[in-house]
C-alpha cells in the first residue's frame, strides 16, 4: 500500500516511514501541508498520516482542500490533543486520531492499516 506522511517534524516522519517500510509499504513524505497537498494529488496514497499544525496548510485545511473523494484513510496526528480528538478528527474528514508523542508506533500503524481493509 502507498502511505503518505505529512508532518513538519523530521523525527516523526522518519519513525512512521521506518515502520511502514518494515511492514512492506511504499512511503512518500511531505514536510508541510502545501507540499503534502501536491504529493497527495500526485501519488494517490491509500493511507495518510497528517499532522494538525504545520507550516503552509494545516492538516485540517489540507483535508478541506483535498475534498471528500480522495479514497484514502486519514490518520490525524497532533501534540495538541486537548483541542483534537477522534470526534473532532472525524468531523473534518479523518478516520483516526493519534496524540503525540506516540505510545506504541507499531500498534498505531497496525490499527491504521486495518482501516484500509
Amino acid at each position: 500500500m502507498k502511505v503518505l506522511i505529512v508532518d513538519d517534524e523530521p523525527l516523526v516522519r522518519r519513525a512512521l516511514k521506518r515502520v511502514a517500510e518494515i511492514r512492506g509499504h511504499q512511503v512518500v513524505e511531505a514536510e508541510n501541508g502545501t507540499q503534502g497537498l501536491e504529493v497527495w494529488r500526485r501519488e494517490k496514497p491509500q493511507l495518510v498520516f497528517l499532522d494538525v499544525l504545520m507550516p503552509g496548510l494545516s492538516g485540517p485545511l489540507l483535508l478541506k482542500e483535498i475534498g471528500t473523494e480522495h479514497g484514502a484513510k486519514v490518520v490525524l496526528i497532533s501534540a495538541y490533543s486537548g483541542e483534537y480528538n477522534l470526534e473532532t478528527a472525524k468531523s473534518i474528514g479523518a478516520d483516526m486520531f493519534v496524540p503525540k508523542p506516540f505510545d506504541d508506533i507499531f500498534v498505531i500503524f497496525e490499527t491504521a492499516e486495518k482501516l484500509c481493509l
